[in-house]
């Protein structure tokens, strides 16, 4: 979730913008005023200093749940033995993601694939219409392929969630977009995942952990079932970018829920 601190600084770049300026979703905004987020910031900065890094997660809370206890096995079945770094960060938007790519966190390091998926954030508090968020994905995925050009990218659709009927309908639109733009695309690959939470067009809510909490929010993070359902649905495409062998799917048994259909384009 995102801070009033961070709101309050969004809305001040926004006003002082003049029409026709690039959208503040595609402009770089930090957030090192949170304490955990410049903490977390200066450890992903000493991660990658201090290993090598052959994948990227690159992304919002959905991609830091990775580090989650209950995420974990399945994170290191795909992703354990290729060398791979989770910067993923609660609340971030594209700009705060823009941000970081500028700040450090991908410096001095040749990943051979990264994995984007980031938006979410734009259609909450900060309520940003599809062509800004879409700029704002493009931005982060110049920027990436600008520092990391040997990197070929997965790019993933904002996933679908139950917000608002006007979160629901931009989602749509972004990743419309963004299938125009970058299907079929060599060094940016694209993939709509929205089939394997939204099966027979109605939200599946049991793949969610926000109606768990209590009190219970709006569906938004899957479970860590359903992102291991996730990771197995990309893992095809990843392994090619990757240039390996797919790993088997993890943990299927007779009573885990089986993904939906995935597309890729």
């Amino acid at each position: 979730m995102i801070g009033r601190r961070d709101l309050l600084a969004a809305a001040g770049l926004f006003l002082g913008g003049a029409a026709g300026e690039v959208p503040l979703a595609a402009r770089p905004v930090s957030r090192l005023d949170t304490p955990w987020w410049r903490r977390r910031h200066q450890e992903k900065l000493a991660e990658i200093r201090g290993r090598r890094v052959d994948l990227l997660w690159l992304g919002d809370s959905i991609t830091q749940n990775w580090e989650r206890p209950e995420f974990q096995p399945a994170w290191l079945h795909y992703y354990g033995a290729r060398n791979a770094v989770n910067l993923g960060f609660t609340g971030d938007a594209t700009s705060h993601l823009l941000w970081r790519l500028e700040h450090g966190e991908v410096a001095g390091i040749a990943p051979r694939a990264a994995v984007v998926l980031i938006g979410a954030n734009n259609l909450g508090r900060l309520h940003w219409p599809a062509d800004d968020d879409v700029a704002g994905i493009a931005a982060v995925l110049d920027e990436t392929r600008r520092r990391l050009p040997q990197t070929r990218v997965l790019l993933l659709g904002v996933l679908p969630s139950e917000r608002s009927a006007w979160a629901s309908e931009t989602t749509l639109a972004i990743n419309r977009a963004l299938a125009a733009r970058y299907g079929g695309g060599k060094e940016v690959a694209f993939m709509d995942l929205a089939a394997m939470f939204v099966p027979n067009g109605r939200l599946d809510r049991a793949l969610f952990l926000d109606p768990l909490l209590n009190p219970p929010e709006p569906p938004l993070h899957p479970t860590a079932a359903a992102q291991a359902h996730l990771a197995a649905a990309i893992e095809p495409a990843l392994a090619g970018l990757l240039g390996e062998q797919p790993r088997p799917p993890f943990g299927v048994t007779g009573t885990e829920r089986p993904p939906h259909t995935a597309t890729s384009r």
